[in-house]
C-alpha cells in the first residue's frame, strides 16, 4: 500500500470518533447542554454548540484533508483539552483509559500536523 493510501486510512480512522460524536450532539443539543451543566462547564448550551462544531466539522476536515495542518492542531489541543476536563478521574478505570486514549488521538492529530495530510487530500489538490 502507498504511504498517501496509508495516510487516507490514518485520516479515515482519527476522524470517524468525531464526525460520529460531533454528530450525536449536534442532534441532541439539549441533552448534550444538560450533561455539560452537569459536568460544571459554563455556559452549557454555547459550549455544547461549540464542540459539537469542533468535533463535527473537525472530523470532516480531517477525512477530507482541507485545512488538515490547523485542524490537526485543534484537534490536538481539544483532545488534551477534553481528557483534563472529562477524563481526569483515575478512580475510574473507563476514564483512566479515556485520558490515555485522547492523549493517543492528540499524537495522531500532531504528526498528521506535522507531516500533513497525503497526496490523496483536498489540500494536496488545492497545493
Amino acid at each position: 500500500m502507498s504511504t498517501s493510501a496509508i495516510v487516507l486510512v490514518g485520516r479515515i480512522l482519527l476522524s470517524i470518533i468525531f464526525i460520529v460524536a460531533g454528530f450525536g450532539k449536534i442532534t441532541n443539543l439539549s441533552g448534550t447542554a444538560g450533561y455539560f451543566a452537569g459536568a460544571g462547564l459554563p455556559v452549557p448550551m454555547v459550549t455544547a454548540v461549540i464542540v459539537s462544531l469542533v468535533e463535527l466539522v473537525g472530523g470532516i476536515f480531517i477525512l477530507v484533508g482541507f485545512f488538515t495542518r490547523p485542524t490537526a492542531y485543534v484537534l490536538a489541543a481539544f483532545c488534551i483539552a477534553t481528557a483534563f476536563i472529562a477524563h481526569f478521574n483515575f478512580a475510574d478505570m473507563g476514564q483512566a483509559i479515556n485520558f490515555q486514549k485522547n492523549f493517543a488521538m492528540a499524537g495522531g492529530f500532531l504528526l498528521l500536523a506535522a507531516f500533513g495530510p497525503g497526496a490523496l487530500s483536498v489540500d494536496a489538490r488545492r497545493a
